[in-house]
C-alpha cells in the first residue's frame, strides 16, 4: 500500500543506537499506523505503544461511517428528522469541526457523507461508478452544512444533537485520524513518553527528538513510489498530506478520488496533492482537516485558502506534476529531486 508520509526508511531505524528505540504497527482507520518510541526501557514503550492502539481502536468503532457506530447511528437519527442522545466527547468533535468548516467557508465539510457514498467511498474496495446525475444536483441544492446541527447539553454531560437538514449525513473521515494524533500525543506523554513519532497513514506528529536529532520524515511522490521531499519535524509538530493516489478509481481513463468539492458534489481534480505542516495545541486536528480546504480550492485558490485557514506552511502539487510552494515551507523541505520544479507563491 502507498503510504503518504514515508517514515520507516527515513528514520534508519535498523541502526545501532545508543538510546532504546521500540516500535509497533497497526491497521486502523483504514490505514496503516506506525509508532515509534525512543529513549525509554523497552516494556514501558510497549505498553504506551498497546495504549496507543487500544484508543485508535475505540475512535474507529465510536465514529467509523457506514458500520454501527455512535456517528452512523446519529446519521440514521437525522435522515429521519429524529434527534438522538450523543456522548459528551462526539459533541466536542463536532463543535470542533463546525469550527474548521467556518473557517474554511465550508470546504471542510464532513456533513457530506451521501456524497461519499454516491461515490462509491463507503466500502473498503472502490469500484468505479458514475452516480445519477440528478443526485447530484438534489445534493448540491441539499447543501447541508455543519451549522445545520443544533446541540443542547443535558445535565448528566451528554448532548441531544439534532438536524434541521435531512440531508446532513456525517463523515469524519478527514478530521479523526487529526483527533486521534493528539489524543496518543496526549496518551504518551501521561506514560512519561517525551520522545516519539506518530503516524496514522499519512498524517504523523513529532513528540521530543530521535536522539540528539529531529525526527525525520518524507512526502510521499503522489505518482512514484519514493519521497518527493523530506524535513525535519520538531517537537510539537505535525504534518498532513491530502492526495488523489490512495483512496480513488479510475473511469474511462480519469481519475476520482475520495476528496469531493461539497460546490459541485464531484471529486476534486486538477491537483494531486496537498501537504501542511501544522504547530500547537491541536496541530494533529489540523493536520488533517485543514489540508483537504486547500486541495478542494486547486490552483487557483489555494494560497487564499491556506491564509484563510493560518497555513503558512504549505505545498500543491498539480496536475502536471509541478511543485507550487509558500516561503515559509520552501525553507523546510530537501527535495530528492533537485530538477524538481518548484514554484514559490
Amino acid at each position: 500500500m502507498i503510504r503518504i508520509i514515508l517514515v520507516a526508511a527515513l528514520l534508519l531505524l535498523t541502526a545501532c543506537t545508543e538510546e532504546p528505540l521500540s516500535q509497533t504497527q497497526s491497521f486502523v482507520f483504514g490505514t496503516r499506523v506506525e509508532l515509534s518510541v525512543y529513549g525509554v526501557p523497552e516494556p514501558q514503550a510497549q505498553q504506551a505503544m498497546a495504549d496507543v492502539l487500544q484508543e485508535f481502536q475505540r475512535l474507529h468503532d465510536m465514529l467509523h461511517a457506514w458500520q454501527p457506530s455512535e456517528l452512523s447511528a446519529l446519521n440514521a437519527a437525522f435522515a429521519t428528522g429524529k434527534s438522538m442522545i450523543i456522548s459528551h466527547e462526539l459533541a466536542l468533535m463536532l463543535q470542533e469541526a463546525t469550527q474548521i468548516s467556518q473557517q474554511s467557508k465550508g470546504l471542510f465539510n464532513p456533513t457530506i457523507g451521501s456524497l461519499i457514498k454516491l461515490w462509491g467511498f463507503h466500502r473498503d474496495e472502490f469500484t468505479p461508478v458514475q452516480p445519477d446525475k440528478e443526485q447530484l444536483i438534489l445534493s448540491v441544492k441539499a447543501n447541508p452544512q455543519m451549522s445545520d446541527i443544533t446541540l443542547r447539553p443535558l445535565s448528566d454531560g451528554r448532548y441531544r444533537a439534532s438536524s434541521r437538514n435531512f440531508a446532513v449525513q456525517l463523515d469524519l473521515g478527514g478530521y479523526a485520524k487529526g483527533y486521534a494524533l493528539d489524543h496518543a500525543a496526549e496518551i504518551l506523554r501521561k506514560r512519561g513518553i517525551r520522545n516519539a513519532l506518530i503516524n496514522i497513514g499519512g498524517n504523523v506528529l513529532a513528540l521530543g527528538k530521535h536522539g540528539h536529532r529531529a525526527w525525520r520524515v518524507g512526502i510521499q511522490h503522489p505518482r512514484t513510489a519514493g519521497a518527493l521531499a523530506t524535513l525535519a519535524l520538531y517537537d510539537g509538530e505535525a504534518i498532513g498530506t491530502s492526495g488523489d493516489y490512495q483512496r480513488y478509481f479510475m473511469l474511462d481513463n480519469v481519475r476520482y478520488c475520495h476528496l469531493i468539492d461539497p460546490r459541485t458534489a464531484r471529486p476534486m481534480q486538477g491537483v494531486q496533492a496537498v501537504t501542511i505542516l501544522t504547530h500547537g495545541k491541536r496541530a494533529g486536528v489540523l493536520s488533517d482537516a485543514a489540508s483537504k480546504p486547500l486541495f478542494i480550492s486547486g490552483t487557483q485558490g489555494w494560497r487564499v485558502a491556506a491564509t484563510q485557514m493560518n497555513l503558512p506552511e504549505a505545498m500543491l502539487i498539480d496536475a502536471q506534476g509541478q511543485v507550487h510552494l509558500t516561503k515559509a515551507i520552501s525553507k523546510r523541505l530537501e527535495f530528492t529531486d533537485k530538477n524538481t520544479i518548484r514554484k514559490i507563491e
